[in-house]
């Protein structure tokens, strides 16, 4: 019998990319199809942040704390922090690129001692903060929709139920869950959609709105780049630091392109500066009363700024447009909450596990954890039948969620004894300073963003955050700490489901303990 050729055996047994060769190396198999080119990961990035959508959902942190000074200036305060953030994340996701990403980066940084407590934190801190991530532009999503069905209205006056605005909310999740149900290749090409749909966005804003703007509400430079406008009441220096929730909130999610990293080639990220020119051109267009922009009939400052420069139906156009984007904001943040929460139950650390790491075996995504997703986010949207506050707080829930997945890994790099191996990005000896400033950064807005939004303020108008992701993470801990059942009996870690013929030593660090435990992935019909 004659031998087969080589051709027939590299057929038979094909070689593993470089992707799925490094994935490997952390000791995690490929269960995804890399659909995603690189171009798709940077439109996924681009689409997470929003840009357009993202500034209209947090821009009443900036106008009542600082007005055009605050929605300008902020943005140029916060960047070079921003950048320091992105730049030491960027460093660990060369090292380890895999959708676990920020809790498998902390357990094997940190001591043998807490490394299993700390990446139980980091993992439950990171699924908060993407399932309020989810939560918060829905809702934001849900607001604009109300403030569309207001511009439409021939007097511009109308005024939703908590009843409907959770129905929408509702409407929402439970939309974006199927079409993220769908297979990774379709997904892919969704996000040259996206992609188009935003980058027309600030086309408009930056080019088309100071034009069409009438000279009544067209600004000076004095007062666009100079007017201090502080309707919050606080101390002017700390509404100014407060305004600052607009763009850290905006440019979030710097772990986006890791958690879909399986689904990728290459990943980057890069910082959108076409952001801080979409605030200039408002800050000229907003007219000069304020106040009126804040509390508007429409209930939206941009929505109010684009009545005001463009008229009914101009507006109503652009504004729908923003609610598309706003839609596809959502839809990529449940994609990439997702593909975290399947890595997190490929470790057995989240309840329900063993159902939650699933594989569909028809479109070939975790379809399990993107239902357990969007039903977390629509129980987060109770809020709403609390008060406007309750609601509003996952906004800062997310980004101070996300500080935490942040803040522990950068930091065990340095603090704890390991055996890091830097990937392709490397800052040398940058690395040290631009870690601390921007673990400094993290920690202080932290405790800013627990403050409420005026010095005078009741029950009702209070800052939930602290309450409720206080709520969130004193579960995780007691869940950890439960006696007999609890993590601390039986998690160990991030588990290998792969073990690669010889050890690579170019990975993050030595793994020293072998696993007792055993997750397995199968294909189910959903």
């Amino acid at each position: 019998m004659a031998a087969p050729s080589a051709s027939a055996i590299s057929k038979l047994h094909p070689q593993p990319s470089g992707d799925e060769a490094t994935l490997a190396k952390l000791g995690y198999k490929q269960e995804f199809c890399r659909e995603f080119t690189p171009l798709e990961v940077a439109g996924l990035a681009f689409s997470y942040v929003g840009v357009v959508p993202s500034i209209v959902s947090v821009l009443f942190y900036a106008i009542p704390n600082g007005g055009p000074f605050a929605m300008v200036w902020g943005w140029a305060f916060a960047c070079p922090f921003i950048l320091c953030t992105g730049l030491a994340l960027a460093e660990l996701a060369s090292a380890a690129p895999t959708s676990g990403g920020l809790y498998y980066w902390t357990y094997s940084l940190a001591s043998p001692r807490c490394r299993n407590f700390l990446s139980w934190i980091v993992g439950y801190s990171n699924t908060i903060e993407m399932i309020t991530g989810v939560a918060s532009v829905n809702w934001a999503c849900t607001i604009q929709i109300v403030a569309a069905i207001t511009i439409a209205s021939s007097d511009q006056v109308y005024t939703a139920t908590s009843l409907q605005l959770y129905g929408i909310y509702a409407a929402l999740g439970l939309s974006q869950a199927v079409i993220v149900s769908l297979g990774t290749k379709v997904l892919a090409r969704l996000q040259r959609l996206f992609t188009l749909v935003n980058a027309s966005l600030c086309f408009i804003i930056i080019i088309a709105l100071p034009i069409a703007t009438p000279p009544d509400y067209r600004n000076s430079a004095n007062f666009a780049l100079g007017e201090f406008t502080n309707l919050a009441g606080w101390p002017s220096g700390f509404a100014f630091i407060l305004s600052l929730m607009a763009p850290l909130y905006t440019i979030g999610g710097y772990d986006a392109s890791v958690h879909m990293s399986e689904e990728a080639s290459n990943a980057t990220m890069a910082i959108p500066w076409a952001i801080v020119r979409i605030n200039i051109s408002l800050a000229f267009c907003m007219g000069t009363d304020v106040g009126g922009v804040l509390d508007g009939p429409l209930g939206q400052p941009m929505a109010q700024i684009l009545f005001n420069s463009l008229g009914q139906q101009k507006a109503l156009a652009i504004w729908c447009l923003i609610i598309i984007a706003e839609y596809m904001v959502a839809a990529n943040c449940l994609l990439v909450g997702s593909r975290q929460t399947f890595a997190f139950a490929r470790d057995g650390a989240l309840p329900f596990s063993r159902y939650l790491y699933r594989i569909n075996r028809y479109t070939g995504t975790p379809v399990n954890t993107v239902w357990f997703e969007i039903i977390c986010s629509l129980a987060i949207g109770l809020l709403s039948f609390v008060s406007t506050q309750a609601i509003d707080a996952v906004f800062t829930i997310a980004v101070t969620a996300s500080y935490i997945a942040y803040i522990t890994p950068i930091t065990n790099r340095f603090v704890f004894k390991n055996d890091f191996k830097p990937g392709p990005f490397y800052l040398g000896k940058l690395s040290f300073p631009v870690s601390v400033i921007a673990v400094v950064w993290m920690t202080f807005m932290s405790f800013v963003f627990f403050f409420p939004a005026t010095p005078q303020t009741t029950v009702q108008e209070m800052n939930y955050t602290v309450v409720v992701l206080g709520g969130f993470m004193f579960l995780a801990i007691s869940w950890y700490y439960f006696p007999v059942y609890g993590g601390v009996h039986w998690y160990t870690g991030p588990v290998a489901n792969f073990t690669p013929a010889t050890r690579d030593e170019d990975s993050i660090s030595e793994r020293k303990d072998e696993h007792d435990a055993d997750i397995y992935v199968e294909a189910v019909d959903v």
